[in-house]
């Protein structure tokens, strides 16, 4: 069946949008700056602070939703969608703590790690996700599944051994590189947890999903921002990229941005891009199917990849084709990309059969008729 104009739309929108999140964050890390009180000229490190941001892209998914709400209230007299509709906002705490702790860790391995990198390792999530929920929720994986998580394993040491030895060509510090790659391994599990709880106790409320992702957006928003305040005074030592050596240091980051207004541009495109991303992959979802939008997912990897080659970002490797190419297998096995081809042989094979058994009678009706 051919896509219609809009169904185009939001799929271009969901690639161009879900690359320039990643890519917009991994450039606000490569400026460097003067911070307050002319200081010297330093790395734009400030993963806490860039959370903040994207959760406040994620809070404006609330906003869309409350003015969808007034559109179909404006074309139908009853609408479907219903701002009042009793639910416990309390209920998306527990995975909005999630979705802080794994994007704070994520931004944090950024610093450390490629972009292509970055969204490849984050396949890492089909493996958790698997797991968990046959812990938690009581659910039979497929044989096709546990092939999946099992070749994205492997997909996942290739990546890894990739990342490696591109780092070490690179100039990037080995332990830099082994350690972003495992936090972002890390970061999955917590995505994983969030995704379980998600399916647990909030999607059995049949709430609209721009809602969901809205006030999941608003308490980590609000959450981090007031973390900042402790997170400016404990002290982190070498881990931090600023004068005063603290966990975060807003201000700082404030002065570099007066100091270098580009960053704000960067900032302002990870905002925007995650708002716009959530809302064309649930759109995805609904008008088209989720395979498609984990297709989409897998593909603005690639888009990630030869923009951080083009611009210098980092160097190739033949490995991350290898390894790309294992997890996108993994991700589809995993997703039953597969059922759809082999439904189809099966088709074609039972439509040969047809057509040789038509084709045996055929001679015998014409003896008969003869």
């Amino acid at each position: 069946m051919a896509w219609t104009s809009y169904q185009l739309l939001l799929a271009g929108m969901m690639l161009i949008t879900g690359s320039i999140n990643t890519l917009s964050a991994k450039w606000a890390d490569n400026f460097t700056a003067k911070g307050c009180k002319d200081s010297e000229s330093h790395q734009f490190q400030h993963p806490f602070l860039q959370a903040v941001g994207m959760f406040l892209g994620e809070l404006s998914c609330l906003g869309a939703f409350y003015i969808l709400v007034a559109y179909k209230t404006r074309r139908a007299p009853e609408p479907a969608l219903s701002p009042s509709q009793p639910f416990n906002s309390l209920l998306f705490l527990p995975p909005a703590l999630c979705d802080m702790t794994g994007t704070c860790i994520m931004y944090v391995a950024l610093n450390m790690t490629s972009a292509s990198s970055f969204q490849m390792l984050r396949g890492a999530v089909i493996i958790f996700t698997g797991l968990l929920s046959v812990a938690f929720l009581g659910r039979k994986l497929e044989w096709s599944q546990w092939l999946g998580i099992f070749v994205t394993i492997c997909g996942l040491v290739v990546v890894g051994l990739a990342d490696l030895l591109s780092g070490s060509s690179g100039g990037k510090s080995l332990n830099n590189v082994i350690t972003g790659d495992l936090l972002i391994i890390m970061a999955q599990v917590i995505v994983a947890i969030q995704m379980v709880l998600e399916e647990k106790f909030v999607y059995k409320h049949d709430v609209h999903p721009l809602r969901a992702v809205g006030t999941e957006g608003f308490f980590g928003f609000v959450i981090l921002t007031l973390l900042l305040i402790p997170f400016y005074y404990i002290p982190a030592g070498n881990f931090s990229n600023n004068d005063r050596q603290v966990l975060e240091d807003a201000v700082d980051a404030f002065c570099q941005m007066g100091n270098q207004p580009l960053i704000i541009l960067a900032l302002l495109g990870n905002i925007s891009s995650i708002a716009f991303f959530n809302f064309a992959g649930i759109s995805v979802t609904k008008e088209i199917s989720a395979t498609t939008r984990m297709v989409l997912d897998s593909l603005r990897t690639v888009v990630i990849w030869i923009v951080s080659l083009a611009v210098g970002w980092e160097k190739f490797h033949a490995l991350q084709i290898l390894g790309f190419i294992v997890l996108l297998l993994g991700a589809a096995l995993y997703n039953g990309l597969h059922k759809p081809l082999m439904c189809r042989r099966c088709q074609e094979q039972s439509g040969e059969t047809q057509s040789l058994l038509q084709g045996e009678r055929t001679p015998i009706n014409a003896d008969v008729e003869t």
